[in-house]
C-alpha cells in the first residue's frame, strides 16, 4: 500500500506530520500533497494555505530528506479558457519549469491540455479525481495524453466492475480517495469545482476580470441540508473504511489519497494514522472529508460497517429497488444528543 497525505501548505504543518509519520513507523505513507500558488491559478478545493516557489522549494527538500515524495496540485476544473491565449501558455509553461526546477516530484491536473505541457518535464503527471475518469474508455484517453498515474472519479469507489476493467485498460497507475464524503452522483459537483477554481485564485487580475465576491457558498448548504433531512445519503457518499482498503489492493489498486488539504493538521494527522494502520474505533465521520461537519451532527459506528463492502462490491447502483443503504443507515448512524 501506498498512502498518498494532504498537507495544508506550511512548513510547520508538514513538520509534524513527517514527526508523526516517523515516531509511528507509518512507512506506508510515501507522498504528501499540497496546493500551488494561487497567482498562477486556483485549484478545484478549498485551500487553506498556498505556498509560493520558494516555499515549494524548501519544502520538498524537506520532504526527500524524510524520504517523501512532494506533490503540487493545480487542478482547477475551469480557467476561462486563458490556458489557452499565448499569455496563458507562457504563464502555466514558466511555472511548471519553476516546479520543475524546485525538484518536485509531481504536479496533479485536472485540465487536458496541462497533461500534454507536463510531457516536457520529467515530473509525474497525476490526473485529477475532478476530471471524473470513470470508465476504461476515459482512463485511456488520459494516458494517451501522458497521465503517469490517475486519480479515478470517486462515484465509481464502489463499482469494483469499473475499477476492475480500468486498471486492466491501462498501464499507468490507479489511485483511489479513500475519505471524501460528497453525495453519490452530486448533482452540484461539476459546478462548484469550477466555483472554487475561481475563487482561490488571485490570478483574475492578470486577466483583468472582477474576482467574484459570492455572498454564500449555495452548494456547500444544499449538500449538508440534503444529508441532514436525508441522512442514508452519508451512508450512499464513496467513502472507503481504513478497513477495507485490501478490497482494492485484491483488484490491483495500491494508491490511496486522503482527501482534507483544507483542514488542521491535526485532523490530517488523525486520518493519516487511521488509513496507515489500516483500523479505526469510533465515529468514522471524523476522518470524512467535504463535508466533515456532519462529524457534529451525526455518529457513524464504524465497527458496525465491518461487511457492508461485500454489498457494495456488487451493487447495481439503483438505490430505489435496493433499499441496503436506507436499512444500514437504521442501524449504524444515530444523531448526536445535545
Amino acid at each position: 500500500m501506498r498512502l498518498v497525505v494532504p498537507h495544508p501548505g506550511h512548513f510547520a504543518a508538514l513538520k509534524e506530520i513527517i514527526e508523526v509519520k516517523e515516531a509511528e513507523g507509518l512507512n506506508e505513507v510515501v507522498e504528501v500533497y499540497m496546493a500551488g500558488s494561487p497567482e498562477v491559478m486556483g485549484s478545484g478545493r478549498a485551500t487553506l494555505h498556498s505556498a509560493r516557489i520558494a516555499d515549494i522549494k524548501e519544502q520538498t527538500a524537506y520532504a526527500h530528506q524524510h524520504d517523501l515524495k512532494m506533490n503540487i496540485v493545480v487542478n482547477p476544473s475551469c480557467l476561462g479558457g486563458y490556458h489557452l491565449t499565448f499569455e496563458g501558455y507562457k504563464l502555466f509553461k514558466r511555472y511548471f519549469e519553476e516546479l520543475n526546477k524546485a525538484d518536485v516530484d509531481g504536479v496533479t491536473v485536472a485540465e487536458p491540455y496541462f497533461i500534454e505541457l507536463l510531457r516536457d518535464f520529467s515530473m509525474e503527471t497525476v490526473v485529477s479525481c475532478i476530471a471524473h475518469v470513470d470508465s476504461p474508455q476515459r482512463a485511456e484517453f488520459f494516458e494517451d495524453l501522458g497521465a503517469d498515474t490517475i486519480a479515478v472519479d470517486t462515484n465509481i469507489n464502489r463499482n469494483f466492475a469499473v475499477l476492475e476493467a480500468i486498471t486492466k485498460a491501462v498501464n499507468c497507475d490507479l489511485k483511489v480517495l479513500v475519505n471524501e464524503g460528497c453525495l453519490y452522483k452530486c448533482p452540484f459537483r461539476h459546478a462548484h469545482f469550477n466555483l472554487f477554481s475561481h475563487i482561490t485564485s488571485s490570478r483574475s487580475s492578470l486577466m483583468k476580470a472582477q474576482s467574484p465576491n459570492i455572498f454564500s457558498d449555495y452548494y456547500f448548504d444544499k449538500c449538508i441540508s440534503m444529508r441532514v433531512r436525508d441522512p442514508s445519503q452519508i451512508i450512499r457518499s464513496p467513502w472507503i473504511r481504513p478497513e477495507d482498503m485490501q478490497e482494492y489492493e485484491a483488484i490491483g489498486i495500491n494508491h490511496f489519497k486522503i482527501s482534507g488539504r483544507a483542514n488542521a493538521v491535526n485532523w490530517i494527522i488523525n486520518c493519516m494514522v487511521a488509513y496507515a494502520r489500516r483500523s479505526f474505533n469510533g465515529n468514522l465521520l471524523e476522518l470524512i472529508d467535504c463535508p466533515s461537519e456532519l462529524r457534529y451532527t451525526f455518529h457513524l459506528d464504524n465497527e458496525l460497517l465491518e461487511g457492508s463492502i461485500k454489498q457494495w462490491k456488487t451493487c447495481k447502483k439503483i438505490c430505489d429497488e435496493c433499499r441496503y443503504c436506507d436499512e444500514l443507515t437504521a442501524k449504524v448512524l444515530r444523531v448526536h444528543e445535545k
